[in-house]
């Protein structure tokens, strides 16, 4: 066995060190350095003694070997310094992370570095400025490029502490991990410096002290051999650190050697002698602790001596060694002695706490060693409590030992933030009472909102509330002032108080007892169960207040309101244990005990008298009974009000009974005396209750009942002073007759007076008299009706003698009908003989009669023959020019067809050339309508996008986010934004000096900008480049708002075909640019894909939506039967609501179920079939309306799905037709027509009133059938959670092949040129030039793109778009284009500045010369010439253009063209700006017949030169061109008229959306005035009590007890109270004046209790939410269903 040599070699420290210095090592480093050199073996001893061998090897390992350990010693050691970097941090940062074999990753996001910055360099790195903090980002996607901001911030927060840079890794290091081992050598050697500064705890050197797996060790090796790094050399971090101080290393090095072999002798007095010798460089050395520093020295160094032997041991013998791997460096030595200070610093910081010393406690923490910042003398009391506390908080939470230094960096700077926050609050309190003291509400709230206050929150709307209440307490304080503690909790109350006001008047009624009921407002005894009486006391409070004049209820006013609820409630229940006594002493039958309880104060029943106690006794008993029989329950008690009714019908009684007596008696004593007259008043007394009483027999009565009296006193009489009478009830009333009293007790030793008449005695005696008198009467009044009775019995007899006669002359009907025939037959015979007899006598005057008709006739017929002609003279013409038209169509196919048509032919339809008024008027409309149609489609955007807003708005107002007031601000807003105001936009005054004004530096600029918008418009290369330079967002704008704008939104043809050429080139470049997988089209938002999309469904494809899509989807909606329900739970719960809703009974089946067990019932599978039938009958209906509506797409959808399937297929050649076909399928119907089919009043696909919507099941039909289209359009099954709709598959796939052929034939669509037969001499040719109408803002914001992304947008630097913009230079400022002046930028009305609206006329700069040099162009002077050959032709015959131009004109031929050109000139004046020709050409006009042939002439010999004609052919090129000039003209005038058609349905469209945007509007004005009303009404005073009653006596109410609603299933329970005692609950619902609204009230025992308010459009939103049960009155239990079925039932007949 053969020892491995163990080299040490000197690094170059030390060789510098041995150079300059000449310094002898220790001769054992001396030797080894020598004999290392020669190769032999060594052993030697370290300072203890003990001897350590070399590495032993038992057997000589090969070279492979050899390496192969020595990687595995380097991957091993590498995970011992990735170990003890994981535990310093961890100890730094009080936090755990991530294991040693993951620390590299989870290093990478910078995270944990960044915490570390934070840790010794907070001010550097602050907690905010760490990215992703928790890390939730990189755990769900992954590294971010802002982690690389966390690495920063650590080598930052490294710069600031001065540790050196040849430490520090580059960021990609660690973000990227190129070299993860440099990150963890920084993290060491900031660990070594932190030490030395004092700030961290020393690192830990863990080699051979951790074990690793061989897989985790195999791993790491790999690992370092994959990305190829060298190992830094940790062992030599303290050398390096000190060679980086700016002193004298080798003089550094000897001390810090020295200093070592000090240690080494264990002599505390040498120690200290050699550090401190200046070149050391140790500072705050304290001569006191020399022992302290020999001992933890010499610690230090043992344990790391221990160390270096474990890695010597192990390590191969060939690395190179450092001197210091045995020695400690100087920053180990000054962190050492900095530990030591520091724990003898805080040793005194205890004992100055233990002694109670504050400035000692000062003097400890200014101790250097610290190093704490931000002491102050002034705050050492401060220090001292707050170090207290700390230490007493350590030891409570059982942590034993003394405060440490990161501890008393806190304490400290708590203590200073104490202390600066009590001197800032007594200022602010201070400021607070002055401005209390003032009476400044505003000032108060501003200076009690100050953060150096340390008050509760404040809030602004209640100032006065705060400058009341804090006034008075102010007054009231002795010293006239109020102190923080007083202020804090007056604030916190008011405060309280201010959200309790503020809740009431947004009707909060959560807010309000949380208010409440929170132990900050301070209020006292309240009782959760009378939660809805203080909210309705104190909103009726509040609604007094506020009429009063006052804002806000005090806290006083909210005490005192609860205290009168909380005594309203004690005494309801002191009355209802009063009804229970008095129902007691009923069921007792004891008189005395009912009077009693009757008398109870708590009862405060009326009107109880105690001499009527018996009748009470009675009345009361009896009323109890019969409550008992009609509920069937014989323990049913009286109730209150009951009770009440009883008493109030017992004094009734009383009274009656009393008056009664007293009329009997009256009777007897008029009978008595015989007086007539008294007699009778007494009888007619309502008091007696006497009927049949007639004046005239009052002397009968008094007769009769004298009578009467005095057989009764002839039988004698028994004296009695009583009389018993029976009175209405049943009862019997005595009464004295003596004292005229009486009462309901039978007195003592009764005995009924006999002598007295009694009632039933005096009303028969009265209805015997009375009977009789009116029998005489009714004899006396009969006499004239028994006389009428007579006449009716003879007439009788006449008329049944007449009756007889007329039925004898019936019978005898044929025998008189036979007579008068016979006598008529007679005589007309006898006439018709005499008018023949005298004809025979006349025949020759017959016969002339005869003649004259027929001549008078002839004569007739050829008259009206001859009025015939004449009036058809008409006809005659046209057939006439029928003939001479067949000849002209002759001749017009001849110049169509004819290769080269004849001159005469030419001549003929030349004329069509001309402009004629018609076309100039037509022009002039076109240009008026394509003004008006731009201006109405940016005017409806406008007011479609405030309308969305004021949605939002209207939605948060009913959510309470936002006041009425914001949204009324906007509906006034919304108003004034109409078509006039936009169309006023569109004019400049040029007198302003705006871009129009008569200048010519204002003209280049207009001409500048008119040439850069023609060139933007005609090359769509520039503008596809830039929408992709662009955010996505900001395209989208920039699409909308400019594009549409460049090309007038496609209102004609000309810039529909520009359009769709952007279109198709920023598509193809999007898909050759930006696509790298076929289905990115599908999952992404294709910018290009997503504006055709809209663009086509605006207002030009809005109405081929309307007509594809609106008769089926009005079918659906007409549909009220119609309910698609897919999803077998939403089936289930609506089969559950429908039973207890027409039932009336809960029902006993789960509510809650999985689509299993809903699947599971019948029922639910009987109704999904239904559903899923019906679902495909309508899909048929929409799928057949599509797939036969080719034609009817717009052709730019159409266009724009052949080119995204044609650069698909460029791109992805491998792809299949049925792939390309799904993502055109995806353009066409999921994106284009899908949105229109799931909500068609968003696409106006339907006509909706003003506020008219959805119901919620269309919606659901319509989205049903939208996803069944969707599955069947990209061929998708249903599977999964849609298993159960497995069964349509079969029918989706037949569904996909009818899809498939339609998105076939909607790609077979032509090319743009030949849709639209535009080529590049189109616009040479027409009348008039492209007008674009453009904001100014949208001009500043092109140019400004364009300036940005000019070199993107054209590379080329000879491209055309470059000098445009070198013309225009610098972009200009709104007001110099508008020209205003200098306006303020942040001024409001800049902005409508920049919305207005200028008209430009687009013209060519390259392509159109100038009139100077218009001779040189090819294409002007064959423009000219053929211009000049039209107008000689049509003067002067000939049969070629030879001819012609040889022949001279005559005289009448120049004065027919003199004629024509003036009528031209004519024109010409009236002729628009915008329609004017050039100047060359109206010089051409003014020339004679001659002069323009001179210049026919000249233009035809430079064509010639240039090969452009033939003089061989007579120049019958030039012929055929005018020839196709006609053609294309007559084509130009079809095109514009078809465009004027399509223009005006456009704008009539528009209109009609206008109009509905309106009625919109004027809806939701509507719909804000109520809500102001319904403001308003808030503060008046109700009616009086009188007229609301009367009101609500005509209200129909029902009345249910709560037993027999817990029987009818409507009641479930009721908190705190049995099921027996339901009976004693009484339910009233009434409805109130609002549709839909009921008021249920509660009573129990009659008491009244609480009242709720029931929404029936609430109960339907549960209903529909799934919600079985609700709570009203906080506390009874009803369910849902059948408290509709019992609503719909008793109130709506249903």
């Amino acid at each position: 066995m053969e020892k491995t040599k163990q080299h040490y070699k000197v690094d170059k420290m030390t060789r510098s060190v041995r150079d300059r210095m000449n310094l002898q090592l220790p001769i054992f480093l001396f030797c080894s350095v020598f004999l290392g050199g020669c190769g032999a073996s060594l052993d030697f001893t370290d300072p203890s003694g003990e001897t350590v061998p070399a590495v032993l090897d038992n057997e000589r390992l090969t070279a492979e070997e050899m390496d192969e350990r020595r990687r595995q010693n380097v991957a091993y050691e590498y995970l011992c310094h990735l170990e003890e970097a994981k535990r310093w941090m961890e100890a730094c940062l009080n936090e755990e992370l991530p294991p040693t074999t993951e620390l590299e990753e989870g290093l990478r996001n910078g995270v944990y570095l960044a915490k570390l910055g934070n840790f010794f360099s907070p001010k550097v790195v602050s907690v905010k400025k760490i990215y992703d903090r928790e890390q939730t980002r990189y755990k769900a996607t992954g590294l971010h490029f802002r982690h690389t901001d966390n690495v920063i911030q650590w080598l930052n927060a490294m710069a600031e502490i001065g540790l050196p840079k040849i430490f520090y890794p580059e960021t990609t290091d660690i973000y990227d991990r190129k070299n993860m081992p440099r990150c963890i050598y920084c993290i060491h050697a900031l660990s070594l410096y932190l030490f030395k500064l004092g700030l961290a705890p020393q690192i830990q050197d863990l080699y051979g002290k951790v074990d690793f797996t061989e897989e985790e060790i195999s791993n790491m090796r790999l690992e370092l051999e994959k990305y190829g790094i060298q190992m830094p050399a940790f062992s030599k971090i303290g050398g390096i650190l000190a060679n980086e101080l700016s002193v004298d290393e080798a003089a550094l090095h000897a001390a810090v050697i020295a200093i070592n072999e000090a240690i080494d002798r264990q002599v505390p007095a040498d120690t200290l002698m050699a550090m401190k010798n200046p070149n050391a460089m140790l500072i705050n050395l304290d001569d006191q602790l020399e022992s302290t520093y020999q001992n933890t020295l010499y610690k230090a160094k043992q344990d790391k001596m221990t160390n270096a032997k474990n890695r010597i041991a192990s390590e191969n013998s060939e690395r190179e060694r450092d001197v210091y791997e045995e020695l400690l460096t100087q920053a180990e030595i000054q962190g050492n002695i900095n530990k030591v200070n520091t724990h003898a610093a805080i040793s005194k910081i205890d004992l100055a706490l233990e002694g109670g010393d504050a400035l000692a406690l000062y003097e400890a923490l200014a101790t250097p060693a610290l190093g704490l910042r931000g002491l102050l003398r002034e705050n050492c009391d401060w220090y001292f409590k707050q170090f207290l506390s700390d230490r007493q908080q350590k030891q409570e939470a059982g942590v034993t030992g003394l405060l440490q230094k990161e501890e008393l960096q806190l304490g400290v700077d708590a203590a200073n933030r104490a202390a600066q926050q009590y001197q800032q609050r007594l200022a602010v309190v201070a400021r607070i009472n002055s401005a209390i003291r003032i009476g400044d509400a505003e000032k108060t709230v501003a200076e009690m909102m100050n953060p150096d206050a340390q008050l509760p929150e404040v809030y602004t709307f209640a100032a006065d509330l705060y400058q009341r209440e804090l006034a008075t307490l102010q007054q009231q304080s002795p010293e006239g002032n109020l102190t923080h503690p007083e202020l804090s909790v007056a604030v916190e109350m008011l405060s309280s108080v201010a959200l309790i006001n503020r809740a009431l008047d947004s009707g909060d009624v959560n807010t309000v007892w949380k208010q409440l009921s929170s132990p900050v407002t301070g209020l006292t005894n309240i009782e959760d169960e009378n939660f809805q009486r203080y909210i309705d006391d104190l909103m009726k409070l509040k609604a007094q207040t506020c009429a009063e004049g006052n804002e806000f209820i005090t806290w006083n006013d909210i005490q005192s309101c609860i205290d009168r609820v909380n005594m309203v409630v004690h005494e309801e229940h002191e009355r209802i244990l009063a009804i229970g006594l008095i129902n007691e002493a009923l069921d007792e039958g004891d008189t005395r005990k009912t009077i009693q309880a009757l008398q109870i104060p708590a009862a405060k029943l009326e009107g109880v008298t105690p001499k009527v106690a018996q009748h009470y006794q009675d009345t009361l008993l009896r009323a109890k009974r019969e409550k008992a029989q009609d509920t069937q329950d014989e323990t049913a008690v009286l109730w209150l009000d009951e009770i009440q009714e009883g008493i109030h019908r017992a004094n009734k009684d009383t009274e009656e009974s009393e008056r009664f007596s007293l009329g009997i008696l009256a009777i007897n004593e008029a009978v008595g005396h015989g007086d007539v007259s008294q007699t009778l008043s007494a009888l007619r007394s309502m008091d007696v209750g006497l009927y049949g009483v007639t004046p005239e027999c009052a002397e009968t009565y008094q007769r009769e009942l004298s009578e009467f009296k005095r057989r009764k006193m002839v039988a004698g009489g028994n004296g009695s002073e009583w009389v018993k009478h029976w009175v209405r009830g049943g009862y019997h009333y005595y009464h004295n007759l003596r004292t005229e009293e009486g009462g309901w007790d039978e007195p003592a030793e009764f005995v009924q007076n006999d002598t007295q008449l009694s009632r039933e005695e005096i009303q028969s005696t009265i209805s015997g008299v009375t009977a009789a008198y009116n029998r005489e009467q009714l004899w006396l009044a009969s006499e004239n009706l028994i006389t009428k009775l007579q006449a009716c019995c003879r007439g009788y007899l006449v008329r049944q003698e007449f009756n007889s006669r007329m039925n004898f002359l019936k019978k005898q009907v044929p025998a008189i009908t036979c007579i008068q025939s016979q006598w008529r037959g007679y005589k007309q015979r006898r006439a018709y003989q005499i008018r023949l007899d005298y004809l025979q006598s006349q025949k020759d005057q017959v016969v002339k009669i005869q003649s004259m008709t027929r001549m008078y006739q002839a004569r007739r017929r050829y008259r009206d023959r001859l009025q015939y002609f004449r009036n058809h003279i008409n006809d005659v013409i046209k057939i006439q020019a029928f003939i001479r038209a067949n000849k002209a169509r002759e001749d017009y196919k001849t110049l169509i067809n004819a290769e080269n048509p004849p001159m005469a032919v030419v001549r003929k339809f030349v004329h069509l050339l001309d402009q004629s008024d018609q076309d100039f008027q037509e022009e002039l409309e076109l240009m008026k309508l394509r003004e008006e149609v731009v201006t109405l489609i940016r005017s409806n955007q406008q007011l479609e996008n405030d309308l969305n807003l004021m949605d939002i708005k209207i939605g948060l107002l009913v959510k309470n986010k936002i006041t009425l007031q914001d949204v009324v601000s906007h509906s006034k807003k919304l108003t004034k934004k109409n078509k006039e105001q936009l169309s006023d936009m569109m004019m400049l005054n040029k007198q302003r000096g705006g871009l129009k004004a008569l200048s010519k530096e204002k003209r280049e600029k207009l001409e500048a900008y008119q040439h850069l918008f023609y060139l933007l418009q005609t090359n769509p290369t520039y503008l596809a480049k830039l929408i992709f330079q662009m955010p996505q967002n900001k395209s989208t704008k920039f699409m909308d708002s400019v594009i549409f704008t460049l090309y007038n939104y496609a209102s004609n043809q000309r810039e529909e075909y520009l359009l769709l050429r952007l279109f198709q080139t920023a598509l193809q470049e999007e898909i050759k640019s930006k696509v790298d997988q076929i289905h990115e089209i599908v999952t992404g938002n294709p910018t290009v894909i997503k504006m055709v999309v809209s663009f086509n469904r605006g207002a030009r494809g809005q109405n081929a939506l309307r007509q594809i899509l609106a008769p089926v989807v009005k079918e659906i909606i007409d549909d009220k039967s119609l309910n698609i329900k897919t999803d077998p739970v939403d089936i289930y719960k609506s089969w559950v609501n429908q039973m207890e809703s027409q039932t009336g009974e809960a029902s006993k089946l789960p509510y809650d179920v999985t689509p299993e067990q809903a699947l599971n019932h019948e029922e639910v599978r009987k109704r999904l079939d239904i559903s899923i039938r019906n679902m495909r009958t309508v899909t048929d209906k929409f799928l057949s309306a599509i797939v036969i509506s080719v034609d009817k797409i717009p052709y730019g959808m159409r266009f724009i799905a052949k080119v995204l399937k044609d650069s698909l297929h460029e791109k992805f050649p491998d792809a299949g037709e049925d792939e390309l076909l799904k993502i055109v399928g995806n353009l066409l119907y999921y994106r284009y027509m899908n949105p229109a089919i799931v909500a068609p009043d968003a696409f106006d696909i339907i006509d909706l009133s003003a506020g008219g919507q959805l119901t919620t099941d269309q919606r659901r039909n319509l989205g049903s059938i939208a996803k069944m289209l969707q599955h069947a359009a990209s061929n998708k099954m249903f599977m999964g959670d849609n298993a159960h709709l497995s069964i349509i598959n079969e029918y989706l796939l037949q569904s996909y092949q009818k899809f498939r052929r339609f998105f076939q034939s909607a790609c077979e669509v032509p090319e743009l040129q030949d849709k639209f037969n535009i080529d590049e001499y189109s616009d040479l040719v027409t009348l008039t030039k492209p007008v674009i109408y453009i904001s100014i803002g949208e001009i500043i914001n092109t140019h400004t793109l364009l300036l940005d992304h000019q070199d993107a947008i054209a590379p080329e630097h000879n491209d055309p778009i470059h000098e445009l913009l070198d013309d225009l230079g610098e972009v200009p400022t709104i007001e110099s284009l508008i020209g205003e002046g200098s306006g303020n930028v942040n001024d409001p009305n800049r902005e409508m500045l920049a919305k207005t609206e200028v008209s430009l006329t687009l013209t060519n700069k390259f392509d159109v010369p100038g009139d100077e040099n218009a001779e040189m162009d090819v294409r002007t002077i064959l423009l000219n010439t053929k211009r000049l050959i039209v107008d000689v032709i049509r003067f002067q015959p000939g049969e070629t253009l030879t001819e012609i131009l040889g022949t001279p004109a005559t005289s009448e031929q120049e004065v027919e063209h003199q004629r024509a050109m003036q009528k031209r000139a004519i024109r010409d004046a009236k002729t628009p700006d915008k329609m004017k020709k050039s100047v060359s050409v109206k010089e051409d006009g003014n020339l004679n017949l001659q002069g323009k042939k001179d210049k026919i002439k000249t233009g035809l010999k430079k064509l010639t030169e240039l090969g452009t004609v033939n003089a061989k052919s007579k120049y019958q090129e030039l012929i055929n061109d005018i020839a196709k000039d006609i053609r294309n003209q007559r084509r130009y005038r079809q095109r514009r008229k078809a465009e004027l058609v399509k223009l005006q349905q456009t704008y009539s469209a528009l209109n009609s959306k206008a109009t509905f945007y309106g009625e919109q509007v004027d809806y939701y004005k509507s719909y804000i005035k109520t809500c102001l009303d319904n403001l308003a009404s808030k503060g008046k005073v109700s009616k009086k009590p009188r007229e609301m009653k009367g009101k609500n006596s005509k209200k129909i109410s029902l009345k249910y007890t709560a037993a027999r609603l817990h029987e009818k299933g409507v009641l479930l329970e009721i908190e705190d109270l049995q099921s027996n005692q339901f009976k004693n609950v009484i339910f009233e619902i009434s409805p109130t004046e609002e549709v839909g609204d009921f008021e249920i009230k509660a009573k129990f025992m009659g008491v009244q209790m609480e009242t709720f308010m029931l929404h029936y459009q609430d109960l339907l939103q549960l209903q529909y939410e799934g919600v079985a049960v609700m709570k009203l009155f906080d506390r009874a239990k009803v369910n849902v269903n059948l408290l509709i079925f019992l609503l719909n039932k008793k109130f709506y007949g249903k």
